[in-house]
């Protein structure tokens, strides 16, 4: 079988690749559910439960860090469950994933048109249907497909100038967030500052949305296969993201706390711009928090396309799905299948409405723990079956915090199961879960029959090209493939 394996071009460098991360994780969210965070679980419940978020992060980015520069491929997650687990395990890691960053760049179109209406009040016309109590209206959705399409547009004619947006719009998003924070402390009052903590059932609450908050670093891995860095330092970069997203969360937590009374913050439209005016005592400031923090929804909805559509090709690269999804645009060098796909899943959510944010919100963050987990358990596979794998980055105590990363990530994900303290809501997160549990049944078993005469030595060199296959699986035919270069390498 004379397999034909295109490579995406190595145009990422180590700004884009940070700007990548970081303005991937923070985004939207915190603009709109810091004040919901103070409400539910106090200042101090709220930083604690972020507190326990970025510790489970910070386990399982370790094994991510190993792992990255060692099977630097698109497709991250995908890659690594594969290689340690086997290929259905590798198909249920890619799929959670692919959840976890389509459904929350799906919520973006939803949030744009909310932060444009802050700034200049949308008309409501074209009234389509009420979901969950809340109207949707044609020109409301019509603000998010725009955007979408504009964005999908930029991806599909490039990496690089993606990732020149990416540090444009991830720097205004800092300033508003500097702005805000030192408003906040400079203007604020810390009697505001209540209630300090609320009970367990709160942190519970705010916790289980904070895997979602973080969902980004592991964009990292996703574009490895298009980074041009030394390869041990890709590590430092995964793990300083994952901080800097941490310490942000904590302070714009404590910011919104000082900036306004739990009255305002509480009835606000849009907390952290209702909280920024009243500190400021201005409309005019919390008009400039959305500018900045719409910076944040292009920057975090850009990356997760990225990440999106690098599973979906490299899934389609390794005939997981059709194989159109693995190809790249003669041209441009992108993975053209994806990205209209994405576009597609991002132009049809604006017409669920803006209550559909926290539903996509949780059900990425499930996505995401099962996916954490799902890398943890690969990580200690790995580490078991090929000690000898050449690692540029080797953590300490590997097994030790393999072990740790497999129970953190585990005990995530009993929260949002029925018969845990937090469980998702029925019918609508469930319902998405489900929804794309059964796209994913179909779509593997439609995968599997259509190729039934893919070999392991075929899918390995699919998967990991002639460098990084395992020498026991090596294709036979890929050192020719090799030696006339892979299709659409840069």
């Amino acid at each position: 079988m004379n397999e034909q394996r295109y490579s995406l071009s190595k145009v990422l460098s180590r700004t884009d690749v940070l700007a990548l991360a970081f303005g991937t994780m923070i985004g939207w969210g915190w603009v709109m559910l810091a004040g919901y965070w103070v409400a539910e679980a106090g200042i101090a419940g709220a930083i604690l439960a972020f507190i326990l978020g970025t510790t489970m992060c910070i386990l399982v980015g370790l094994t991510y860090a190993e792992l990255t520069p060692a099977l630097p491929l698109a497709g991250g997650e995908m890659v690594f469950a594969y290689r340690g687990l086997g290929y259905k395990w590798g198909w249920v890691t890619a799929w959670a994933i692919c959840l976890a960053y389509l459904g929350v760049a799906a919520w973006e179109g939803i949030a744009i048109s909310t932060a444009i209406n802050y700034l200049y009040p949308l008309p409501e016309t074209g009234y389509l249907w009420t979901v969950a109590g809340y109207d949707v209206h044609l020109s409301w959705a019509i603000v998010g497909i725009v955007f979408a399409i504009a964005l999908h547009y930029l991806n599909y004619i490039g990496t690089k100038p993606s990732a020149i947006f990416q540090i444009m719009a991830t720097t205004g998003l800092l300033l508003s967030g500097i702005a805000f924070f030192f408003g906040s402390v400079s203007f604020g009052n810390t009697e505001y500052m209540v209630p300090v903590f609320t009970g367990g059932a709160g942190i519970i609450s705010v916790l289980l949305m904070a895997p979602a908050m973080f969902v980004g670093f592991d964009v990292i891995p996703q574009s490895a296969e298009e980074m041009k860095i030394p390869l041990n330092q890709i590590a430092g970069i995964l793990v300083i993201s994952i901080m800097m997203a941490a310490v942000w969360y904590i302070i714009m937590i404590v910011g919104i706390s000082m900036a306004a009374p739990p009255a305002v913050r509480e009835a606000a439209s849009v907390p952290v711009a209702d909280a920024m005016t009243y500190a400021y005592g201005s409309p005019l400031f919390g008009k400039m928090l959305i500018l900045g923090a719409m910076c944040g929804i292009l920057s975090s909805w850009n990356g997760f396309i990225v990440g999106g559509t690098r599973v979906l090709f490299a899934m389609g690269r390794a005939k997981m799905l059709p194989q159109i999804f693995g190809s790249l645009h003669p041209v441009y060098k992108t993975p053209t299948a994806a990205i209209l796909l994405s576009g597609g899943i991002c132009c049809l959510a604006p017409f669920l409405g803006r209550n559909a944010l926290i539903w996509f919100v949780n059900a990425s963050a499930f996505g995401t723990v099962v996916a954490y987990f799902m890398v943890s358990i690969s990580f200690m596979m790995i580490r078991k079956k090929e000690p000898n794998l050449e690692r540029p980055f080797l953590i300490k105590k590997g097994k030790l915090m393999g072990v740790l990363a497999v129970i953190t990530s585990g005990l995530f994900i009993t929260l949002y199961l029925p018969v845990g303290p937090g469980s998702l809501a029925w019918p609508h997160e469930w319902m998405l879960i489900f929804g794309w549990a059964l796209i994913g049944f179909v779509l593997a078993v439609w995968a599997k029959r259509s190729y039934p005469d893919v070999s392991d030595q075929d899918r390995e060199y699919l998967i990991f090209g002639e460098k990084y296959a395992r020498a026991s699986l090596k294709y036979e035919g890929a050192a020719l493939q090799a030696s006339k270069g892979e299709t659409g390498s840069g």
